[in-house]
């Protein structure tokens, strides 16, 4: 058994209600030791996708040199060998984490696989896909994780529905916060008319943090330098502002009436994960997103370097519900400075879903390029 220091911030985080899961999975990174001290010792209770991470490590080719040439030697092309080497990471990633799933009865220890980018706005497309993805990694506590798009919400109900576990990703504001659990309350609906089990179906919602300052302190800062006192106020605030009122509208929600009737059933809330974690901006602490959100039944995503971070100098205490009121006037001043939440968040899904695809058509590329042999690989890339 490894000791567990009494004092470590992250255990802290776990002790106060919060979930810790690692944002996002890399092959050989950490290896199962290192899961293993990361559950033990930090209290990882989960691990997120990324495709970006996984392009990576094909485009520097290491990890995946063997395999790709291996599949692609049998007949594979690249989204088939892609999806080959992401089941086969998902899978030890389960395997790993099924402690955990076991301990906490359902609650975490899941690891994540997303559906394709290119299906974001395509309901049907992403039902059949995450289906197939759900059947192909074949593990209780695995999750798949779908854009929270107008099409994804739609699609959400019907997985939920199914039993799949879900993560809705790609959320930038309240009101799709809103959407997403109003799907997830509809599927268990669904499920328990069809007279199916609701209490090993899971779900979270990925409400991104640094994209909304991202895109809103500059415009913010431009006014506070015109002289406006209120922008200046706002500057760094409004992601928390977000954050803190998505938990209070989740908390009616969950802990209201509307949710009673499939809770008797064995439901269990959807929770609200934490997610772009990382501040991205010197004049930022690094922490910022975690110390000021950390609150019961919540789930904080941090990349590897945030973890080390946190491990040695976070400051664990329950904060999400300080400051609602002033969280929901900040929101309102905004509105007051002509700005307009709802347009932010539609202007950065659009953002967010342009990225995942290019990443994945990087990484296709990437693969493509490694499955041909060594020989057309040099004349293809020598000099002319």
């Amino acid at each position: 058994m490894i000791d567990v220091a009494p004092l470590n911030p992250l255990r802290r985080l776990q002790a106060l209600g919060q979930s810790v899961w690692l944002d996002s999975l890399e092959r050989g990174m950490p290896r199962p030791e290192e899961v293993a001290r990361l559950v033990e010792v930090d209290g990882i209770a989960g691990v997120t996708s990324s495709s970006e991470i996984f392009e990576e490590d094909v485009a520097v080719d290491t990890a995946y040199r063997r395999d790709i040439a291996e599949l692609a030697g049998g007949g594979m092309d690249p989204e088939d060998i892609y999806l080959r080497l992401a089941i086969a990471d998902v899978r030890t990633a389960a395997d790993l984490l099924w402690p955990v799933f076991e301990a906490t009865d359902g609650r975490d220890g899941f690891a994540c696989l997303a559906v394709s980018p290119h299906l974001a706005h395509d309901t049907d497309g992403t039902i059949r896909e995450a289906r197939r993805l759900w059947s192909m990694v074949a593990r209780p506590n695995a999750m798949v994780e779908v854009p929270a798009t107008v099409a994804g919400v739609h699609a959400i109900r019907e997985l939920i529905a199914d039993g799949i576990n879900v993560n809705a990703t790609l959320v930038f504001g309240v009101a799709r916060c809103r959407d997403v659990a109003s799907a997830y309350l509809d599927g268990l609906r669904l499920r328990t008319m069809s007279g199916l089990p609701v209490s090993r179906v899971a779900s979270v919602v990925s409400l991104f943090l640094r994209p909304i300052d991202g895109v809103l302190d500059p415009r913010l800062e431009s006014m506070a330098a015109l002289g406006s006192a209120k922008a200046a106020h706002l500057v760094g605030q409004v992601a928390t502002s977000c954050a803190k009122l998505a938990y209070q509208r989740w908390r009616d929600l969950f802990q209201g009436e509307s949710f009673s009737a499939v809770a008797r059933e064995g439901a269990r809330p959807q929770r609200l994960l934490w997610a772009g974690t990382s501040t991205g901006n010197a004049g930022y602490t690094e922490l910022r997103y975690v110390d000021n959100l950390v609150g019961p039944d919540t789930i904080t995503a941090l990349p590897p370097k945030t973890v080390d971070a946190y491990r040695n100098h976070g400051r664990p205490r329950a904060r999400l519900q300080e400051g609602a009121r002033e969280a929901q006037a900040a929101l309102a001043n905004l509105a007051s400075l002509g700005i307009d939440l709802v347009a932010v968040a539609t202007q950065l899904e659009a953002e967010g879903i342009r990225k995942r695809i290019a990443h994945r058509n990087a990484l296709l590329a990437s693969i493509g390029r490694k499955s041909e042999p060594a020989d057309r690989r040099f004349v293809q890339t020598a000099p002319q």
